[in-house]
């Protein structure tokens, strides 16, 4: 069995990005146990174990400043993370709310053929915004994977 990996084989394993994981390094969240000789990040099998652990945290919801408490020693009981879980999903839930009520105003107004100002189409539009924020961060790491990809192609060109 290998003893070390490097950050590429991580990425493979893990479907993180290698730029994500060098971000985690440099926010001292998930480190390589140590460095080849040309200076390439080498992780253990204990890294990927934490790794696997800083994952299930952000999967179920923490932020990467929870979840570098929680590694630092923070007791969070499995409570404490259930209730952030509650937290966030009655936020979206509020917002998802505003969203169909904002909707429906401007879809009976139409409907009645009248006149919708701009304030109201820009609040609905800020509040669209406000619901797209989540698809847009779960979509942040396939775009970090184009991006990778991309680079990598450019620089073998």
């Amino acid at each position: 069995m290998k003893q070390h990996w490097k950050i590429g084989d991580i990425a493979k394993l893990t479907g993180l990005t290698v730029r994500t994981l060098r971000f985690y390094d440099q926010i001292e969240l998930f480190s390589p146990s140590g460095y080849s000789d040309s200076g390439h990040r080498l992780y253990n099998e204990s890294d990927i174990k934490q790794l696997h652990h800083i994952l299930s945290l952000k999967d179920l919801g923490l932020s990467l400043e929870e979840i570098q408490l929680v590694l630092k020693g923070d007791t969070w009981t499995p409570s404490d993370i259930v209730d952030i879980q509650i937290d966030r999903v009655r936020k979206n839930i509020k917002t998802q709310q505003k969203l169909l009520a904002e909707l429906e105003r401007v879809a009976e107004q139409m409907n009645c053929q009248e006149p919708t100002s701009v304030a109201e189409f820009i609040s609905l539009l800020e509040t669209m915004k406000m619901s797209h924020e989540k698809y847009i961060i779960e979509h942040r790491l396939n775009w970090e994977q184009n991006f990778d990809q991309l680079g990598n192609f450019l620089n073998k060109n």
